[in-house]
């Protein structure tokens, strides 16, 4: 049996990893690959391994980078199941369904820039097509118009009579439908078959709701008995709703011969779970002081719902004024359902501090869930202080432009920063600048950005309040292996840049721990 890494190795999107035995091919995750699109489409339409091949998928959560091509794993012929806690499953009828929404979105709005600019120089004389300017004139009128299908239909027989590229998605809602029948949702410590004398267990990995930590066992012909752990994301620990990254496992679970593990923030620590509460008031206060409004960019699934439940609570003991609260997100909000129908899986604190006094964390009178465009634009409309919660995490899409476009250039109001932005995303340059301008002392001339093809004075407050990370830190990833009752006698670091994975190697190797980094394609045996 042996352990191959092929996808998040070095780096922290595409997960996918294979468990081989002499009668099976595990799958551990199939996640889409994020960033620039050049670089990530070749990655994303192509397997590494022949999905017809494949027995079953062990699926850790629901995130795109871990979950996001399976609808292309069921296209291409893989037949089996794809097992996961029941929150995950739930979980990612929504997400892949807004997965395939976004890459129709985005391959026609590169089509259209495509064709819009074939024409453009058709009518400037470079016109191969020959195509007369009556009929220049009408298509041109076309691709302006609100006429989807038909603005759709002249594209694609533009694009087909010139031979001119054009950019499909690597899936469809048609994929994701034939894909969601095959999720068995299985409850936590419940020990499953998924291949000939091989079970899982999956255990709270505390990093979303549904995350899971899988325990991969396999008794061999000779009678001996082999145990992988797969630790998909982890989670703080402390932090509001969902349980901690579990640290007691069954007896049977407890030798490990291989992890594979994340190293994420391997670098890194973050500010205690315990002062995330007071810093959100601190901000919430000052803006509204200013009269202003708050914007925070937010991921639709575990950081929304945390910043709902903070709010809550904030709201609820009168800790600071009670603005109206708007989540302007329809996957948020889809995803804020699916948090509502798996109390079990919440901790202690919010069933004594919400179900034992039978009220909701995600449903309070200030709040309320945006459903539709005008709606969303009337926001903008709005010269009272509130508090907006909008996609995408790091700005690179979604309703928080149109927010950010009618207020970032206001002093009162505040971007509030409550997760990771990539690198040469718009997130990280309104992080990067709003941090400098802070630095000097907010003096002379605010900086400026450039989004929807104009820019903007970038004279709204901007903060950053780190801790809300779904990600455990160094400390957290390593009290999993040293307090947990897991003896674990190699690990293999995966889903982390290289730095961060060679400074937690060299890390957990002081802590005793034999610690390898693989690269794409290397198989680890066990």
């Amino acid at each position: 049996m042996y352990v191959t890494a092929y996808g998040a190795t070095q780096e922290v999107t595409g997960s996918f990893h294979t468990i081989t035995t002499s009668d099976d091919t595990l799958l551990l995750d199939c996640g889409l690959y994020q960033g620039r699109r050049k670089e990530c489409e070749e990655k994303n339409r192509h397997f590494l391994v022949d999905p017809k091949t494949i027995s079953n998928v062990i699926l850790s959560h629901a995130h795109i980078d871990h979950s996001g091509r399976l609808p292309m794993l069921t296209d291409q012929g893989f037949t089996g199941n794809i097992f996961c806690t029941r929150a995950t499953a739930d979980a990612c009828a929504y997400l892949l369904r807004d997965s395939a929404n976004i890459q129709a979105g985005d391959c026609s709005y590169l089509n259209y820039k495509t064709v819009k600019k074939f024409l453009e120089k058709a009518k400037q004389g470079d016109n191969p097509g020959n195509i007369s300017r009556a009929e220049l004139k009408e298509m041109q009128g076309i691709l302006k118009s609100d006429d989807y299908q038909s603005k759709r239909s002249l594209i694609i027989e533009v694009a087909q009579k010139n031979n001119l590229e054009i950019v499909r998605p690597i899936y469809s809602q048609e994929s994701v439908d034939r894909c969601l029948p095959a999720f068995k949702g299985m409850p936590y410590e419940t020990t499953f078959t998924v291949g000939k004398n091989t079970t899982c267990t999956q255990y709270e990995a505390g990093h979303i709701l549904g995350s899971a930590i899988s325990i991969i066992q396999r008794k061999t012909p000779s009678g001996q008995v082999k145990n992988i752990m797969y630790s998909g994301d982890l989670g703080r620990f402390d932090k509001p709703i969902i349980k901690d990254p579990t640290l007691n496992f069954a007896p049977e679970h407890r030798n490990i011969d291989l992890c594979l593990m994340e190293s994420t923030y391997g670098n890194r620590l973050h500010e205690p779970v315990a002062s995330l509460k007071p810093m959100l008031k601190k901000v919430l206060t000052e803006t509204f002081e200013r009269g202003g409004s708050v914007l925070i960019p937010c991921f639709a699934f575990g950081r929304t719902q945390e910043l709902i439940y903070f709010l809550h609570e904030l709201y609820r003991d009168g800790e600071v004024p009670r603005r109206p609260v708007y989540i302007d997100s329809p996957l948020a909000t889809n995803l804020t359902t699916v948090f509502g129908e798996h109390p079990e899986d919440y901790d202690e604190a919010t069933h004594r501090s919400f179900l034992e006094m039978r009220q909701s964390p995600f449903s309070f009178e200030h709040l309320h869930f945006v459903h539709n465009v005008q709606e969303s634009m009337a926001l903008n409309r709005d010269p009272l202080s509130n508090i907006i919660l909008a996609g995408s995490g790091m700005c690179e899409g979604g309703r928080i432009l149109h927010h950010l476009r009618h207020r970032i250039h206001d002093e009162r109001n505040t971007v509030l920063i409550v997760g990771y932005m990539g690198e040469n995303t718009f997130g990280r340059l309104l992080h990067e600048k709003g941090k400098e301008y802070a630095e000097s002392g907010r003096q002379g001339d605010a900086p400026m950005v450039r989004f929807y093809g104009k820019d903007y004075p970038l004279r709204a407050h901007v903060v950053s309040l780190g801790g809300l990370s779904g990600h455990g830190d160094r400390d957290e990833m390593t009290r999993v292996l040293k307090d947990s009752n897991l003896n674990v006698k190699s690990i293999a670091l995966v889903h982390g840049e290289v730095e961060q994975s060679l400074a937690f190697a060299e890390h957990l190797r002081g802590e005793g721990f034999d610690v390898s980094i693989p690269l794409k394609g290397e198989r680890m045996p066990v």
